[in-house]
Order: structure tokens, then sequence, then C-alpha cells
């Protein structure tokens, strides 16, 4: 006589998935796994970009600062000293800014490793206090981000650069949204036909708009209103501010 099953027969072949229903779980757990990854992957670079950059643009910004300071205590003919491209030259104030621009180098360059020192320069535009186009650029994100409160600044805003011989004085007259192409802001007359000689001692800001992005250049413009010589010392805005920190 044949023999049934019994429940607990029963019981465990049911318990068996299919092989089909196997196959598809081994698929959704390595497709989970693999979005895992890369979720802590993307996550690694969110705080890279966000964090790590700015740690590591702050010490090269001290050591800079520092290397060029000593410089400046140090060289008997600073009027001589020409910039070094990639190394700092001058140190940029901004008390609007104070937070962010204070005592910051100035690096001669623009490229994205001289950006990550400090504010760059232009290699082509004036050196401060001289007759055209003093122009720099520096990052609103990332990388330091000296510039990320360009938004804050005011017309009438006083910006201060120091170089081993002097202190020069910028004061703010006006700002634009420009396009990434429009690199007349940057000339010796900004707005006016290439090969007009300048008259006056100008000064460029510019960084990203907006902050995390990159489809606009914010310029602001400045006009020269003081020099003084080292031995002056800092100008009394810059004073005062530096024994109130």
């Amino acid at each position: 006589m044949a023999q049934g099953l019994t429940t607990a027969d029963a019981d465990g072949r049911d318990s068996v998935p299919p092989a089909s229903s196997r196959r598809t779980w081994t698929v959704v757990s390595v497709l989970g796994e693999i979005l895992m990854t890369i979720g802590v992957l993307l996550l690694l670079v969110v705080v890279y970009d966000l964090w790590w950059t700015n740690v590591v643009a702050e010490q090269q910004s001290a050591s800079q600062r520092e290397e060029l300071q000593n410089t400046w205590r140090d060289q008997t003919n600073a009027a001589s000293t020409l910039p070094i491209p990639a190394e700092a030259f001058g140190l940029m104030y901004i008390p609007r800014l104070k937070a962010d621009v204070w005592g910051t180098p100035l690096i001669e360059g623009v490229e994205h490793a001289d950006l990550a020192k400090g504010i760059g320069h232009f290699p082509d535009s004036a050196m401060p206090g001289e007759a055209g186009n003093a122009a720099f650029a520096g990052h609103r994100a990332t990388n330091g981000e000296p510039l990320k409160n360009i938004d804050q600044l005011q017309l009438g805003d006083l910006v201060y650069l120091e170089t081993g011989i002097g202190w020069y004085s910028y004061r703010l007259t006006g700002d634009k949204l420009v396009l990434p192409t429009d690199v007349w802001v940057v000339d010796p007359v900004p707005g006016q036909p290439p090969g007009t000689q300048p008259t006056q001692q100008l000064l460029t800001l510019i960084t990203c708009n907006p902050r995390w992005g990159s489809t606009q250049r914010w310029v602001w413009w400045g006009e020269l209103v003081d020099v003084r010589s080292k031995a002056q010392g800092p100008p009394d805005e810059v004073a005062q501010l530096a024994e109130g920190s």
C-alpha cells in the first residue's frame, strides 16, 4: 500500500523557496550592497569637498602667510622683489568679510592649485598700487572658500592689500554678475576697448555665482584711495580690528 505524505513532509517541502525565487533574492541582495557602496563613496566625496578641502586649504594658507611674513622680515630690498608663480606676494584684508578674508595670502596665479592656497592674482594684471587693474579671484565654495560671503559686500567697503613695501586701500565702487566668458572684467580698463591706457589704480575681485555653481561670475570693482608705507604701519581700521580680534 502506498504511503501518503505526512503533514511534516508537506511543511518541509513548502519551506524551501523555488530556485527562481532564490535567484531573485540573490540579485536584490547584490544590488543592495552595490547601492550601499555607492552611497558611502558619494558621502566620502561630499565630506572631502565640503570639509577636507577647507582643512587642507587653511593649512596651506597659514603656511604661505607665515613664510611670506618671514621673508618680509628678512629681506633688505622689498621693492625689487617680483612675484613668484604659485607663491604668495601679499596679504588681503576685508573688514566686511573679516571672518574669511583677513591676512589671506595673495598667490601669483589663478590655477586650481593657486586658489587652494589663498586668493589668486591674475599674472597679466596690475600689481597693488600700480596704474591699471589689479585683478584677483577666489573660491566661493570649498578649497578655503574665502569669498563665500561676497554677497555681503557693499558699496564703499574697503579692501586692504599688504605687500612687502606698503599698504594699499581700495574702496569698492560697483559690482556685476557676468558670464564666465566675460574676460574683459580683468582688462586694464574694464569695459573699455582693448589697448585703452589706464589712468586709475583699480581693483577687481572675482568669484563664482551661485555659491554652489559656476554659471556666472560675481565681480566687484574698486579704486585706490590711500597708500601707506610699511614704516607707517597698517591703516587705522586694520589696526583697530586686529586689536579687537
